[in-house]
């Protein structure tokens, strides 16, 4: 098999799951029991707070483990919502983020909180003017994803901080595609909150973090219980992979030259193998080391996806493909239809080899062989 979807999910390295197994048979305890057993359940999910603060450059404190990327901007959403309700109930966005946030904000419409969309240009870029000029003086909320996950575009995001300074909005980030990918760190970026996510850097699936400093005040919480997380997350702490998380992120920590050494010579020589394929369209102006979009116009991006995977090879439909329709992110860039329909989505990461590389670009051409273009 020749995995390249790592913008979907990671591996979780050996080195990882052995901590979490660990946890799991072993070092077991309730983290809020009194007791030995819990009291090492608790220091471990601060040590892994450490490490996560560590890797963002902030202080523990100010991040709160929980389930996942689309809880994080969630909840992100709501509380700095909540936080500037005093302020308006008007909200900036882009036309291009993760339904993670585009779906609570559609929700938050309907609750009678008006949103603006700034929409990107053909390459797929979001001016930071364009998103500062948006903002009113009744804006609460300012959210802009650091990376696009299916174009691989990076967001002036530090540059939006810059412009916000001196207004009430509070600014929200999604970073889960950029977290030890394209670097950065909670005082560069100046976001008040960030969103991460664990099964994107070779962590566990079901559980990631919420970064609320800056200006952000404590997160109001979305559930109430039992008073984990500083009260602000309760529900007991999923330890292992809390515990997963920061082993993958320490790793990554470790091997952070060489593997952005490694990102970077396989998107090059990808750019170098797909631009030998007749009409093939690169989508976007990708500037993550792991993130390529590309199109075959003409032939259907979940035909391409099926047949590559009869191959053994593993890439995503970018185009996400629902009744005939091109997603979001394309949509919102103006794409011609069929460049737009046939558009896939390539993802590296550290295992990922050149004969993965290879063997796409050979699938490719096969598939294109084989296949008859739509008209």
């Amino acid at each position: 098999m020749h995995y390249l979807d790592y913008a979907a999910t990671t591996p979780v390295p050996p080195e990882a799951a052995e901590v979490m197994v660990r946890v799991l048979t072993r070092d077991y305890g309730n983290p809020s029991a009194q007791y030995g057993l819990g009291r090492e359940a608790h220091s471990l999910v601060e040590r892994s707070r450490a490490v996560l603060g560590q890797a963002l450059g902030c202080r523990p404190e100010a991040l709160y483990f929980t389930s996942c990327g689309t809880e994080g901007d969630n909840w992100a959403i709501r509380a700095a919502l909540h936080q500037n309700r005093r302020v308006g109930r008007h909200i900036v966005t882009t036309a291009v983020e993760h339904s993670a946030v585009l779906q609570c904000v559609k929700r938050l419409e309907q609750e009678g909180y008006t949103v603006t969309y700034v929409k990107p240009d053909a390459a797929g870029r979001i001016a930071a003017d364009r998103v500062a000029a948006a903002v009113r003086e009744d804006t609460a909320l300012v959210s802009v994803m650091l990376v696009n996950n299916e174009t691989g575009v990076r967001f002036p995001v530090e540059e939006i901080a810059q412009l916000l300074q001196g207004r009430a909005a509070l600014l929200h980030t999604d970073a889960v595609q950029g977290f030890l990918k394209a670097p950065f760190t909670a005082k560069s970026l100046g976001a008040d909150f960030i969103t991460l996510s664990a099964h994107k850097v070779g962590g566990p699936k079901g559980v990631g973090a919420l970064y609320a400093g800056g200006r952000a005040k404590p997160p109001l919480p979305l559930l109430y219980g039992g008073g984990q997380e500083a009260g602000a997350r309760p529900g007991t702490e999923a330890t292992a992979q809390i515990a997963g998380f920061a082993a993958a992120v320490r790793l990554r920590l470790e091997r952070r030259e060489e593997t952005s050494r490694h990102l970077a010579d396989c998107k090059a020589y990808a750019l170098e193998r797909l631009g030998t394929i007749p009409d093939l369209v690169f989508v976007g102006e990708s500037d993550a080391p792991h993130i390529l979009s590309v199109s075959l116009p003409g032939y259907p991006s979940q035909n391409i996806v099926s047949d590559l995977d009869a191959r053994g090879v593993c890439v995503s439909a970018g185009s996400a493909c629902h009744r005939g329709r091109a997603s979001h992110v394309l949509t919102a860039m103006g794409l011609e239809r069929k460049t737009a329909a046939g558009t896939i989505r390539v993802s590296f990461g550290p295992e990922t080899t050149l004969e993965d590389i290879d063997a796409l670009v050979q699938a490719l051409l096969d598939h294109k062989n084989t296949r008859f273009p739509m008209l």
